[in-house]
């Protein structure tokens, strides 16, 4: 095969790698195109693609980590990945395995590891590459790989996240739960929601509040208030799988994105809530809504119907 044709078959694989490294679409999508122009720009043809370009993806991703975690320090709020709806790479056999490895709450619970120690984990933990490939990645011995992974792994189990194990029972529920937000069915969300359930929203102080809500009684109040007065102003919630996990996707009349939901289901309940509004997070999902505008124009909407 030609170079384009090594790079373009595996491109899915280099984008997911670089998404659970970083968190970002837009800072994936631009590791993946430097290690492009680093793979055609080198004076011989690698004895194997998969390895160079891996590599090469990994190193610049560690790179661009170690500048954004200071950006992500002064962030305003809780910070979020930026959502992805559809995952490029596929492997039937393991679909659950990496969904769960996308999902919001790995890639935060990730947040906490050193970039290198991230990158390690990922290699080794969702992709299984060899220690040998991984010390060539991320230019360290294989001795130091292995405690480096070992280091991750430790940080990884203490908080790793677990989710509904059928997934068809946990789609369902969400079916339900974002009926009944439609629908302002306070009952029918606390029946949803686990008793210890928080909602957080990522604004970056830009839009929304940056103070999580929790208990099951409190986001029930909030939720059955937060979508009827935006369908009422032509707005549209459409149930979508958001890393992994069930989701939603929440646009304005034209068509634009506003928000972005996602759930993590254990137990027959929920049990958090995420909500993405902040619009720099967005942009890669397609044009994206004046929340402001929305906002005012929903609570002008409200004020009228109350007025006799």
């Amino acid at each position: 095969m030609t170079r384009v044709e090594d790079f373009q078959e595996l491109r899915p694989l280099l984008f997911a790698i670089a998404y659970r490294i970083l968190g970002s679409v837009s800072e994936a999508e631009d590791a993946v195109q430097e290690a492009w122009l680093r793979y055609d720009g080198s004076p011989t043809l690698p004895e194997s693609p998969k390895a160079f370009l891996s590599a090469t993806v990994t190193r610049i991703s560690i790179d661009v980590l170690r500048s954004a975690r200071i950006r992500r320090e002064a962030y305003v709020g809780p910070w979020f990945p930026e959502p992805l709806l559809t995952d490029p790479y596929q492997d039937p056999e393991r679909s659950a395995e990496l969904a769960d490895s996308v999902s919001m709450a790995a890639l935060i619970l990730l947040e906490r590891l050193s970039p290198l120690e991230r990158a390690v984990f990922v290699l080794r933990e969702v992709f299984a590459f060899s220690y040998r490939d991984i010390a060539a990645a991320v230019e360290r011995s294989e001795a130091a790989c292995r405690q480096l992974a070992v280091q991750a792994r430790r940080h990884m189990d203490a908080g790793r996240p677990r989710f509904e194990a059928d997934r068809r029972a946990r789609d369902q529920l969400a079916g339900r739960f974002f009926r009944a937000m439609r629908e302002g069915d306070v009952t029918g969300l606390q029946e949803l929601l686990a008793a210890d359930v928080q909602l957080v929203n990522d604004g970056a102080g830009k839009i929304g509040s940056t103070i999580p809500l929790f208990g099951v009684a409190k986001v029930a109040r909030v939720l059955s208030v937060a979508i009827p007065p935006f369908t009422q102003i032509g707005a549209v919630l459409e149930a979508h799988e958001v890393n992994g996990q069930p989701g939603a996707v929440i646009r304005d009349r034209d068509g634009h994105i506003f928000n972005v939901w996602t759930l993590d289901i254990l137990d027959g309940r929920i049990q958090t809530i995420r909500s993405i509004v902040n619009p720099d997070k967005l942009a890669h999902l397609g044009p994206v809504a004046d929340a402001h505008a929305v906002i005012r124009e929903k609570k002008q909407t409200r004020r009228d119907r109350q007025t006799p």
